[in-house]
């Protein structure tokens, strides 16, 4: 296998390495059925890069380009014939290098994304927590945590029952009281995370919000994860950090430029896929010492 990316964030934790495994929860009941899903994007034109001075867009110029021909379009492949199926009470890590499609498989499970070919089949409708899930940033954190339960599917009042809840899982004491964009990254990870589980989801998708917990948070995580895969749920988490995705997950699938390599138990993926990082870093250093040498 061969990558373009040169940056890959592998995060070990060492605080994670003596955590539990999460335990099994035997279902013949299917959760989600992926069938061979491909997703496609287009690409308009070239992306100006740098600081240089940029072309200036007066009437004129636009009248002059209006007879230029139309911008090239190019078509990114970002994934290719994704084949699975997840039952109720399952945990299953995604993992793989930057760029590997992790994100895009999930979102198009969660349905944001449309699939150019292939079928996903769900129970019921997923929950979708990201690092950049919209929160609206000029609001509180007590109107973020009310809009956040209601969309949900939490009635008022289990929304006001929660409220509490929500705000010491999330650990953000008074700052729920003043606008989302005085948080720091970690105390809005947090309560992102606090307002989707609230609601018990049958299906909860995560895509790297615990990267910015420390491991009291990624601990209380695990456990809320736990019950929701005790309620016959089912968890998804995408991930850089082997350690969490071990301690979390009874499953993982490795995605590797846009395919499903590897599907199998936590610790013989995270191992094959450690092997093959460290291959492929040792790779990259002997052709760079070669190309100095030569040099």
């Amino acid at each position: 296998m061969t990558d373009t990316h040169d940056e890959i964030d592998f995060e070990i934790d060492p605080e994670d390495l003596d955590a539990t495994p999460p335990e099994e929860i035997p279902s013949d009941q299917l959760s989600l059925l992926v069938n061979d899903l491909h997703v496609s994007y287009r690409v308009f034109g070239a992306k100006k890069v740098g600081h240089g001075p940029g072309r200036k867009s007066g009437l004129l110029g636009r009248l002059a380009r209006r007879g230029a021909a139309d911008p090239p379009v190019r078509e990114v492949k970002a994934i290719k014939g994704v084949s699975f199926a997840a039952r109720h009470g399952e945990a299953i890590g995604i993992i793989g290098v930057n760029g590997s499609g992790k994100s895009t498989l999930l979102r198009a499970i969660a349905g944001l994304v449309p699939p150019a070919a292939g079928t996903v089949h769900v129970a019921s409708n997923p929950s979708l927590l990201g690092v950049n899930a919209v929160l609206m940033k000029d609001l509180t954190g007590e109107r973020n945590i009310m809009i956040g339960a209601l969309a949900n599917g939490l009635t008022l009042e289990e929304t006001r029952e929660k409220y509490q809840e929500i705000v010491d899982f999330a650990e953000i004491g008074d700052f729920v009281n003043l606008p989302m964009k005085s948080y720091s990254s970690g105390m809005g990870a947090r309560l992102r995370f606090a307002i989707s589980a609230s609601a018990v989801p049958d299906i909860l998708m995560i895509d790297e919000a615990l990267a910015t917990g420390d491991a009291h948070f990624r601990a209380k995580s695990k456990a809320r994860m736990d019950e929701i895969r005790q309620s016959a749920g089912t968890v998804f988490l995408v991930s850089h950090s082997l350690a969490t995705v071990q301690s979390m997950c009874t499953r993982v699938l490795w995605v590797h430029e846009g395919r499903l390599v590897m599907d199998g138990g936590s610790r013989e993926v995270c191992q094959a896929y450690k092997e093959y990082v460290h291959a492929r870093n040792a790779q990259r250093k002997k052709s760079a010492a070669a190309a100095k040498k030569v040099g």
